[in-house]
Parts: C-alpha cells; sequence; structure tokens
C-alpha cells in the first residue's frame, strides 16, 4: 500500500493560494492597470492594484484551493496589455513577483536591490510547527541561529492539530533581521544523520520580535499561514507523457518500492511497472506509470488510488514527442471549411479530443448555437458536412478533451465575425474586387531590387490633416491624388511618388487588442498579438461585423497599391499569440503548438510570455499553409517574419519552397535574433544559421547599431553620429556584411541581408539623434539624418525605410509605442510639408538606385570582383562599384562633423550624382581634379565614364 500515515489527515476546508505583484508603471503613464489573474489550467478574473510602496502599485490575490502556478497579465479594461502572459511559480502557497512597464521579466527578488526595510531585532521568540505525512517525528529536530550569530539545536516538545512544535527564543548581541534553521535528524550520537533540504532563512519577524512558521515533510518553503498548507492527499496531476507513460504527481510521496503502492488505471489500462521519476529517490511525489500497451489518448482514463483518491489523466508531454507527430501528422489540404455552392465540408484536427463537435450560430452576439457532431476521420482529424449554400455562416468547434468540453474558432477559418470569436464561411469569390486577376506589380526576380516601406494602416491615414476621407482604413490607402498642407501629397501617393518599391504592413491578421465593437472610441496597437491568423484585421474595415466586408476591403487595398506597381508584404507573426490559455491552437489541442521547457512550463524566448513550436509538424503545415494562403487569396509579395528566431530552419525552408512553387519572386525576410528559446541551437532560424535558409532574408542589426548606435542604449552613437573607430565594421555591412564572423551571422548571398537604420520598434532614428547629440542643431541632425538613409540605399543587400523616414519622423522619443496613441504613432503630414528637400533627397537616392546595377549586386561574387574599398581619411567609408558598362560609381561616406579632402583614386573626370544637399541621377557637378571635398556629415556619389585609370 501507500506510504501515507496510518492516521488519516482530514482536508482543511479553508486552503487557499496568495499572489502578491508588485508593478513599476512608466513613469508617463496616464493608464488605470489592472490585473488579469488565473491559476494554471483555470479561468481568469480582473483583480485591482489596492496598495502601494516605493517600487510601485502592489496586487494581492487570494484564490481558493492550493494552486502551483499562476498567470497573469497586465490590462486595462479595453484590454490594451503591457507585456504578455506572464507567470509566477507558487513557493510555500505564495507567489510573489516584481514586474516593470515595457519589460516582460518577472522578478522573484526587487529587481533593483532591496528597498524594503526589515526591524532588525536582539531577541524573537520563534514557534516551529513541523509536519511530516509519515508521522515518523523521533530523532528530528532543528538546528536555527540569529542572523550571523551561532547556532544551537532545538526539540520539538509540544504537539498540536498540526504535528509538532517547537519553541525558542534567540539572542544576539548584535542586530539581526532573519534567522536561519535546518530540519534534521540524530540516530545515536550522529546528530546530521539526516537533513531535509539546507539552510532556510525566516524574513517575516513581527514588529514585536515573534515569529510563527509551517514546515511540511519534503517541501522546503516556508509557510508563514497554515491557511497555505493543503495536507489531505492528493492528486496534483495525472498526464500521459509518453505512448505508454502516465506520470503522476501527489501532494505527498509514495514509496515506489512497496510491493503494492496502491494505484491502478480505469479504461483497461493494465500497468507494467511504477518507477520514481528520479531512479535514486525510491520515495517520491512523482512517479511514472508504464503501461503494458500504447495508450489510446483519444479516450478518457482515471488514475485511482487507495490514499489520493481519482483524477482524470490528461495528455500530457506525449503530444510534443516525435512518436505522436509521426502517427497523427495530417498532410491533407482541406483543414478549415471547404465552400461550395451546394455544400459546406469541415475538417478540424484535434487528434486528443474524444468528441468534437461543429457549432452554428445565427449572430455574432448568441451565446448558445446549435451543436453538430463530427466524425472522426484519419490521422486525429474530426468531419461534417452542411449541404445548401453556407456562404456567411457563423461557426465553431467543441471537443472533449478528458472529461472537458472546450470550444474555440477554427484555426484555419478565413473570416471571423467582430472581434474574431466565431468564424465565417465566405464565398471568397465574392470579395475580389474588380480587375482582381490583373495584376498590375510587375516584381523584379531579385530581392535585391527591392526598396521596402515599413507602414501601419492607420498610422497613414489618421491624422486629420492626412487629407484622406476613410481614416485608419483599409480603403484610405485606396484614395488617389491626396493632399495635405502646403498641397503636398499624401497617403499612397505619396508612397508612389516616393519610388520604393513594396509596402510592407505591419500586421493585418486579425489581432486580439483592439476592441471592434468599440471603433469610435480611439484605439492603437501595431497588432503583435495574433488571435486568428487567416483573417483580416475588423478594425480596419468599415463594417467588422460583417464577415465579408474585412476580405473585400483589405483585397481592394491590396488592388489598389498594386496598380501603382507597388507590391505588398504583410507582417506574419507566427512565433506567438496573444494568450496560451484562450488560444484557438491550445483550445483544440492543448499542450501541442507550444513550446516547453523541460520542467513543463512554456518557453518564453519571445518575451510574451509563450513561443510557438515551428518544429511540429503540425504547426510547421500550419505556417506554410497559412502563408501560402495569404500569397495565393491575396496576392502578396512579400512575408516579414516577426521574431523569425523562434521559428527552426526547417519551418523556413518549407515556406521558402512552398513560396516558389507560387512565386519565385515573393520575398520572404524576418527578424533572425538569436532568441533564448529551448530549441537545438543549429536549428534556430536565425543569423548564424542564414546560411542553412537560402532565399530568407534577416534584418541587419549590425549594420543597424553600427550606423546610429545600439537600439538598447538610447545615449549611445554610431558611426553618423559622432563614434570613433567604426569604419572597419561599416564597410562590412555595406557590402552586405558577407564578411561577419560566422559567430553571428552567415550571410552567403546579399538577397539575405535587409539594410535599415529605423524601424516601428525602438526609437526612430531622429528620436535617436535626439538622444545621442542633445546639444546638435537641427541642421546638424538633419545631415546625420541623410547620412543614415543614404549608407542604407547604397550598400549591398535589401534596403528597408520606415514610414516616415523621409521626413525625418518623430514619435516624441517613444521607444515602444506598440499602444501608444496617434498622437506619437500617427504620420505627420504637417512635418512632411515642411521637409520638402530632405524628402526629394530620399526620393533621389533611391532613384539612383534604381537607375545603377552596381548599388544592386545580386552574388557575393559580384560584390567581391565589383566592390573595392579605396584609402580614405579617418571616419571615412569610401569604395567604387563598377557598372557592367564599365562605368563606376564612387561612394563616399563622410561621417567627420567637418569637411574632408577626399584623394580620388583614378583620374577624372568624375561626375557628382549626390552631396550633401542633392541626391539623384542628374549630374550636379564635373569633378577633373585628384581631389574632392566632401562636407561633414554626409555622403557623396560620383560617376566615372569608362575605365578606371
Amino acid at each position: 500500500m501507500q506510504p501515507l500515515a496510518t492516521q488519516s489527515v482530514q482536508a482543511e476546508t479553508s486552503t487557499y493560494t496568495s499572489l502578491i505583484v508588485h508593478y513599476q508603471e512608466s513613469p508617463d503613464n496616464t493608464k488605470d492597470w489592472n490585473l488579469w489573474v488565473w491559476a494554471e489550467g483555470a479561468e481568469g478574473n480582473v483583480h485591482q492594484f489596492t496598495e502601494e510602496d516605493a517600487f510601485g502599485k502592489i496586487a494581492k490575490v487570494d484564490l481558493e484551493g492550493s494552486h502551483s502556478r499562476f498567470g497573469f497579465i497586465v490590462r486595462t479594461d479595453e484590454w490594451e496589455k503591457d507585456g504578455g502572459d506572464r507567470w509566477a511559480e507558487v513557493d510555500a502557497g505564495v507567489a510573489e513577483v516584481w514586474i516593470k512597464s515595457g519589460d516582460d521579466t518577472v522578478y522573484t527578488e526587487p529587481p533593483d536591490g532591496e528597498y524594503r526595510e526589515f526591524p532588525s531585532f536582539n531577541e524573537v521568540d520563534l514557534t516551529v510547527h513541523y509536519y511530516r505525512y509519515d508521522q515518523q517525528y523521533e530523532g528530528w529536530d532543528l538546528w536555527t541561529w540569529p542572523g550571523t550569530g551561532d547556532g544551537q539545536a532545538v526539540e520539538f516538545t509540544e504537539e498540536d492539530d498540526f504535528g509538532k512544535v517547537a519553541n525558542v527564543t534567540l539572542e544576539d548581541e548584535e542586530a539581526f533581521d532573519q534567522i536561519g534553521l535546518i530540519v534534521r535528524k540524530n540516530i545515536g550520537d550522529n546528530d546530521w544523520a539526516d537533513r531535509e533540504f539546507g539552510d532556510r532563512f525566516i524574513r517575516n519577524i513581527s514588529e514585536d520580535g515573534k515569529a510563527e512558521i509551517w514546515l511540511v515533510q519534503g517541501e522546503e518553503g516556508i509557510y508563514y499561514d497554515p491557511n497555505h498548507i493543503d495536507r489531505s492527499p492528493r492528486i496534483i496531476r495525472a498526464s500521459i507523457d509518453g505512448l505508454n507513460e502516465i506520470t503522476l504527481t501527489t501532494n505527498f510521496p509514495i514509496d515506489t518500492s512497496a510491493a503494492d503502492p496502491g494505484i491502478s488505471l480505469s479504461g483497461g489500462l493494465e500497468i507494467a511497472q511504477i518507477l520514481p521519476s528520479d531512479p535514486e529517490q525510491p520515495v517520491t511525489a512523482k512517479v511514472k506509470i508504464i503501461t503494458t500497451e500504447n495508450i489510446d489518448i483519444t479516450k478518457s482514463y482515471r488514475v485511482v488510488t487507495e490514499i489520493f483518491g481519482e483524477a482524470a489523466i490528461q495528455v500530457g508531454a506525449v503530444i510534443r514527442s516525435e512518436e505522436f507527430d509521426e502517427q497523427y501528422f495530417y498532410d491533407g489540404d482541406d483543414l478549415g471549411n471547404t465552400y461550395s455552392k451546394d455544400q459546406t465540408i469541415f475538417r478540424l484536427w484535434a487528434p486528443t479530443a474524444s468528441e468534437a463537435k461543429l457549432v452554428t450560430y445565427k449572430s455574432w452576439d448568441e451565446s448558445a448555437g446549435t451543436e453538430i457532431d463530427m466524425k472522426a476521420g484519419e490521422k486525429g482529424t474530426w468531419t461534417a458536412t452542411m449541404s445548401g449554400d453556407q456562404h456567411g455562416l457563423l461557426y465553431t468547434y467543441k471537443v472533449k478533451i478528458g472529461d472537458e468540453w472546450r470550444e474555440a474558432v477554427d484555426p484555419y477559418v478565413r473570416s471571423t465575425s467582430v472581434n474574431g470569436d466565431k468564424g465565417a464561411v465566405i464565398d471568397l469569390d465574392r470579395t475580389d474586387p474588380k480587375g482582381w486577376d490583373n495584376n498590375n506589380f510587375e516584381p523584379s526576380q531579385h530581392p535585391e531590387d527591392a526598396t521596402i516601406y515599413e507602414l501601419h494602416v492607420r498610422d497613414l491615414s489618421i491624422q486629420p490633416l492626412s487629407g484622406i476621407k476613410q481614416k485608419g482604413k483599409y480603403l484610405g490607402l485606396t484614395e488617389l491624388n491626396t493632399t495635405g498642407p502646403r498641397k503636398t501629397k499624401t497617403g499612397l501617393n505619396h508612397i508612389k511618388d516616393l519610388g520604393v518599391s513594396h509596402v510592407q504592413f505591419l500586421p493585418i491578421y486579425d489581432y486580439r487588442t483592439v476592441d471592434e465593437t468599440k471603433l469610435d472610441t480611439p484605439q492603437f496597437n501595431w497588432g503583435y498579438d495574433p488571435k486568428n491568423y487567416n483573417v483580416p484585421e475588423g478594425s480596419y474595415s468599415t463594417n467588422p461585423y460583417d464577415p465579408e466586408v474585412r476580405v473585400k476591403e483589405l483585397k481592394q487595398m491590396i488592388h489598389a497599391v498594386h496598380k501603382q506597381d507597388l507590391g505588398v508584404i504583410m507582417d506574419v507573426v507566427y512565433n506567438h499569440m496573444y494568450a496560451v490559455n484562450e488560444s484557438n491552437f491550445n483550445q483544440l489541442v492543448p499542450g501541442y503548438y507550444f513550446r516547453y521547457n523541460e520542467d513543463g512550463t512554456l518557453a518564453n524566448g519571445t518575451g510574451v510570455g509563450n513561443d510557438t513550436a515551428s518544429e511540429r509538424k503540425m504547426m510547421e503545415k500550419f505556417i506554410v499553409d497559412s502563408v501560402t494562403y495569404w500569397a495565393e487569396e491575396y496576392n502578396m509579395n512579400g512575408f516579414r517574419f516577426d521574431l523569425m528566431g523562434i521559428h527552426d530552419t526547417d519551418t523556413m525552408n518549407a515556406v521558402r519552397e512552398a513560396l516558389d512553387e507560387i512565386d519565385p519572386s515573393i520575398i520572404v525576410l524576418g527578424e533572425g535574433w538569436d532568441l533564448n528559446t529551448p530549441l537545438d541551437p543549429e536549428r534556430k532560424a536565425n543569423q548564424k544559421n542564414a546560411e542553412d535558409m537560402p532565399g530568407v532574408a534577416h534584418f541587419n542589426d549590425t549594420l543597424r547599431d553600427g550606423a546610429k548606435g545600439s537600439v538598447w542604449e538610447d545615449s549611445d552613437p554610431g558611426f553618423i553620429n559622432g563614434k570613433p573607430n567604426m569604419t572597419e565594421i561599416m564597410k562590412q555591412s555595406v557590402a552586405g556584411g558577407l564578411s561577419y564572423d560566422d559567430s553571428f551571422a552567415t550571410y552567403r548571398d546579399p538577397e539575405q541581408v535587409v539594410q535599415y537604420v529605423e524601424a516601428h520598434d525602438n526609437l526612430t532614428l531622429w528620436d535617436k539623434l535626439e538622444k545621442t547629440n542633445p546639444n546638435a542643431t537641427e541642421e546638424e541632425k538633419k545631415a546625420m539624418h541623410k547620412l543614415g538613409s543614404s549608407i542604407v540605399l547604397t550598400s549591398q543587400g535589401v534596403p528597408f525605410i520606415h514610414a516616415g523616414q523621409e521626413f525625418m519622423r518623430t514619435k516624441g522619443g517613444d521607444h515602444n509605442s506598440y499602444q501608444s496613441p496617434d498622437s506619437v504613432n500617427q504620420l505627420d503630414w504637417q512635418r512632411r510639408s515642411l521637409f520638402d528637400e530632405e524628402v526629394d533627397y530620399m526620393k533621389g537616392l533611391i532613384d539612383l538606385r534604381q537607375k545603377y546595377g552596381s548599388l544592386r549586386l545580386k552574388s557575393g561574387n559580384a560584390i567581391n570582383n565589383r566592390l573595392d574599398f579605396v584609402q580614405a581619411p579617418e571616419n571615412v567609408v569610401a569604395y567604387t562599384l563598377q557598372e557592367l558598362k564599365n562605368n563606376h560609381l564612387l561612394v563616399i561616406h563622410n561621417a567627420n562633423p567637418n569637411p574632408v579632402t577626399f584623394r580620388l583614386p583614378f583620374k577624372g573626370p568624375w561626375k557628382v550624382l549626390v552631396n550633401n544637399e542633392e541626391a539623384g541621377t542628374e549630374v550636379l557637378k564635373v569633378e577633373k581634379g585628384l581631389f574632392v571635398k566632401v562636407e561633414g556629415t554626409s555622403s557623396m556619389v560620383l560617376l566615372k565614364d569608362g575605365k578606371l585609370k
């Protein structure tokens, strides 16, 4: 039988678990933050911050029952979030954490050093209550000491309803604010024959010099409240972690060496072995139950024990095994709903469900729908068919996992009702705008020929001075010939005039943090919080309640952009979801789609609470299926992968291969950062492994930070704003980064390198210059800014421009404006009207790049053969580029604040195309001598016809 006490301990009726969150708001906060809190596996609720101390606001939450982990989100009532899902681990009934605004780290100690004042004493009365599940107290006592003072043995001399009790008065001449103790066992003459854990320290001492604690056998934590302790024998968790393995976790240990541990399984499962999780610890609260045959995970099972009761067995880590993937991978192309006028067929992948239902609804706000049983199909799929024309039908899926029914939107759904809460069947043919099949955009087959312009849909048009009627909407980009202050071009009119080739949109899929039922209230979010991946965001449509409208109007926007001979790149965020618990992925197949650490906690390389697991076959399939759907249905010309380093190289290569079959000109780029996620480093889709992903481009943070300074240190300058000794890294960077050390990037082709100095993340370049050069004049900052953009547009690789960079956009110093108001994020068309010369300069650089192929070389060999660095003064980078017609360009970047006299490497005449004031393809001046003056903080580009002599 199980090795529990022969005396039965009654369950505590008042057991609860506490969460304490210390939250430091941003200094300029104006929002009313609260907490959304849930115990792991339970529903969430709102809790308020009710106290405050020197660190910040404090929320104290007590939840009934015994819990091991809390999830929480800092949010407003409108569901604006400061960070993503955060987790707090419970220790001795309490989870206490510290968090900061804009910092996703959850700290278990004050992050900036101890600020709390603990009272000091020369004498403390200590009471220790000790409970052993086995009732074997003989030989156990305490070794305890005050502060840094001497220790002493203390016997348990009393007994109460909890267990044994020890009382001692600790004294020391030197004042102390903590007490150390060890629970130890003496046998015979050996006072230290055994011990429970190591040194433990008591910090909670009342002002009157008293401390009272409770200790439990097998638990290292110190309890300060007996109501935090659940001593009733119970099962904490039972999960299927292998095809024939169940892990049973209890709140008290089991002796696995006993002849009959008192454990059985329902559902016809037979036990072959019961083993400790740690072979060296036969008495353990975590055991492995090995079954004689493989377990059918679609069925419900229970574990039955003599002492701990019984519990449903959940599907656990088995779902993340290679064997599971092999057994249940479904490679069909019909997941989701397949519409025709005669019928709609639904197919759901939910291999761990024992039952599944299709639930149909008549309206977006109907709470109870009509349920239709689905039939079990191949490889863990479920199917249902509805006859007739179902265009506009709203639906969800319900699945039974163990004993629990869960409901969620179809992950493959193509449109939804308002806020994405119900899926919709739509006839996609009805959403195509007139002329949709006639694609006016003619892309180059080489990414190096592109110039990418990054834009947020709302930013473009929301300012009152934009001259655009459909403000903040997809349709705002369909309005042509719009103008703003001083008749300057705005909107799509401005973008076309600038001369870029592709518009990259920040997330336009359905995201979580804008309430589509309250669009009369200003709301803003970048959108990096996915809810429904294959659905357009509804807040940018004129009617988010109608599932057809958001699809139709996004297509109208794309068609309008294409008609201006501009490509469309979509920002995709497959690396995480807004919240795991509420995600359709986790509702339908819990535990599969997300990556976990070895201890069973969610991975958090993204910094927002979860990482998706692209290495699992059905997650990889979803990503590939989703990208190809957007490419084919919406005529997308590229995809920008947010936090691409979370994904694996196989998945990114599968994406590239699938898109090549549709159109090889489709650009794939992403953030190839090296992120802390539990994936083999050689498999991570980051810059270090770029050589393993041909045709996939990475943002080059080396050029970015080399040019302007680190994005992590506001005051750190770079090449353009005053840091010396930067020429070597800048030379490597402008040549495409192909010679970077392999320890941080293995670019092998210029198409793999996205060159930029500004993006939606971090400070704009102008705001960065305000930080690094606070005493610079406006003209000096303009010169630095133009030098930065010149470097980007004359470098090998794929140039990338942030919307507004051409008129030196400012966000007022906001480095993370993901949920800042329109006043911060909107494109300022008044500012645009005052920066004509700077916009013309950018236009000229883009024209120059498009005219001269040597600025867009297509291979590493071409760069090695046709780009040559020439001798230059300190803080100057200069190089020649050979054109195919044997003409040559000379590019000079002078980061010195003063002019330099530059010795031309070959005889002239040299035609000046770019100087500190103008840029383009027209000749500004002809230099016939041996030297040329290059103004301070500026670029110069010269052209020589014929061979270099």
